[in-house]
């Protein structure tokens, strides 16, 4: 589902993969503070929902390094 690349490095090629697995977990934490807010558990849904914020974030300035190389 990503997309490859390989580095060649002298005789050493390491491949670059970049997927959906960021914007996946995203999707969890989001749902999770989903439910953690129903349940009123708002520290789990405060902090869930941060974690969701920044994979969001950091898949978005991947997304844009990868599109751009």
């Amino acid at each position: 589902m990503g997309i490859t690349q390989t580095v060649y490095d002298g005789a050493l090629s390491v491949p670059l993969q970049f997927g959906g697995d960021l914007i996946e977990l995203a999707i969890l934490f989001l749902v999770l503070a989903i439910i953690a807010a129903v349940a009123g558990a708002s520290g789990v849904a405060g902090l869930s929902m941060n974690i969701a914020k920044w994979l969001v974030i950091i898949f978005i300035v991947l997304a844009i390094i990868t599109f751009v190389l």
